[in-house]
C-alpha cells in the first residue's frame, strides 16, 4: 500500500459515537443558549458555530479513554474532556485570523463570515468559558482539580510557544527552518494539546498518579499526528475536512518544506521560495501545482510520512509500557487504538 496516500481509516464503532455527541452536549450546555437582546443572541450562536460544525472530539475521546483505563468511569472526565474541546475551538478560531484560512471544517472560516474583530472576540469569549467549565466542577467529585488546572495552563502555554514560532518564521521570511527546529515548534504547538495533556489529564480525573512516560509518548505521537495532517494537507484524496494545500497557500513551515529545501537545488529552492513568499492571495492554483510538482520531485511527501511513521513507532512503543497495569485494559487497549488510528489516519 502506498503510505503517503494513508491507511484504511478504522470503522467506528458505536462507543465513538456515544462518546463524541457526549463530549460536544456536554461542551455545548457550557455555552449560553438565549438573550433577549438580539444581537447577544447571535453572539450566542457565533459561540457555537465551529463546536457545531463538527469535528471528531479526539482529544475529549483520548483523555475520556485514559480517565477509564486508570480504573475511573468516563462521567469523571466528562467535564474536562469538553474544556479541553472548547480549548481546541477557541484556539482555532484564533488560529484561522493568524493564518489568514479560508475555510474550517468545510464552511468559511469564522472571521471570513462575521468579520476579524467579531470572530477575535468569540475566540476570547470561549476562552472564558472554558476556564468557567473547569472552575465550577465541585471540588469533593474532581479532587486533582488543582493540578488539572495546572495541566491546562502548561498546555496553554506550551501551545501559544509553538504557534509564535510558527508565525514569526512566516513574518520574517525563514525558509531555512532545519528538521530538529520543525520539530521543537510542532512539540510545542501540537502535541501537548493533543496527546501529552489528554493523556495526563484522563490520569487526572481517575485521580491517579500520572505516568512519566506519557510525557515522552505523548510528544511523539503529538509529532507523528501533525506531520501526518501536514501530509494529507498536501494529498488530494481523501478531503479531511480542511483546504487542500492550504499550508502552501498560507505558507506554513512543515516537515515537507523542511526537507524539500534541505535537498532541492539552488534553482529549485529560489523557484519555491518565489512562490511561498506571495501573500495567500497572489498565489494561484498554477503556483501551488508548480510547488506540488516540485516537493514531489524531491520526494518530500515521502521522506515527511516516513518520519511521521517514525515518530509514531517510537510513541507507540513507550505508551504500551505506560499503559501497562493500569485497572482497566480494555480501555487501556481502546487507547492504544485511537492513537494508531490517529498517527496513520487517511483524512
Amino acid at each position: 500500500m502506498n503510505l503517503v496516500l494513508g491507511r484504511p481509516m478504522i470503522a467506528r464503532e458505536p462507543w465513538i459515537e456515544a462518546r463524541t455527541e457526549e463530549i460536544r452536549d456536554t461542551l455545548l450546555a457550557a455555552l449560553p443558549h438565549t438573550h433577549h437582546h438580539a444581537e447577544l443572541q447571535n453572539f450566542y450562536q457565533h459561540l457555537k458555530d465551529y463546536p457545531l460544525r463538527g469535528g471528531k472530539m479526539l482529544r475529549g475521546r483520548l483523555l475520556l479513554l485514559s480517565t477509564e483505563a486508570h480504573g475511573a468511569n468516563y462521567l469523571r472526565g466528562l467535564p474536562c474532556a469538553a474544556a479541553l474541546e472548547l480549548f481546541q475551538n477557541w484556539v482555532l478560531v484564533h488560529d484561522d485570523i493568524e493564518d489568514g484560512s479560508e475555510e474550517r471544517r468545510g464552511a468559511p472560516a469564522l472571521h471570513q463570515k462575521i468579520g476579524m474583530p467579531l470572530a477575535v472576540n468569540v475566540g476570547d469569549a470561549l476562552h472564558v468559558y472554558m476556564w468557567q467549565l473547569l472552575l465550577d466542577q465541585p471540588r469533593p467529585a474532581t479532587p486533582r482539580l488543582d493540578a488539572i488546572l495546572d495541566e491546562f495552563l502548561t498546555m496553554i502555554h506550551r501551545t501559544a510557544e509553538g504557534q509564535h514560532l510558527d508565525l514569526t518564521w512566516i513574518r520574517d521570511g525563514c525558509f531555512d527552518i532545519g528538521e530538529s527546529e520543525y520539530l521543537e515548534m510542532v512539540t510545542l504547538k501540537t502535541a501537548f494539546y493533543t496527546v501529552v495533556s489528554p493523556l495526563r489529564l484522563g490520569a487526572m480525573c481517575a485521580d491517579s498518579d500520572v505516568a512519566a512516560v506519557f510525557q515522552s509518548a505523548g510528544e511523539a505521537l503529538g509529532v507523528a499526528f501533525q506531520i501526518r495532517d501536514d501530509v494529507l494537507n498536501l494529498t488530494p484524496a481523501p478531503r479531511y475536512g480542511k483546504e487542500f494545500a492550504g499550508d502552501l497557500y498560507e505558507g506554513k513551515r512543515t516537515a515537507i518544506l523542511a526537507h524539500f529545501f534541505a535537498t532541492a537545488t539552488a534553482g529549485e529552492r529560489d523557484e519555491a521560495i518565489s512562490v511561498l513568499s506571495k501573500p495567500r492571495h497572489q498565489k494561484t492554483g498554477a503556483d501551488v501545482e508548480a510547488l506540488l510538482q516540485l516537493l514531489a520531485k524531491c520526494g518530500s511527501l515521502q521522506y515527511a510520512q516516513r518520519l511521521a511513521e517514525t515518530h509514531a513507532q517510537k510513541g507507540l512503543a513507550s505508551l504500551r509500557q505506560g499503559l501497562e497495569g493500569l485497572p482497566d485494559q480494555i480501555a487501556a487497549r481502546k487507547l492504544l487504538g485511537l492513537l494508531e488510528t490517529l498517527t496513520s489516519r487517511s483524512q
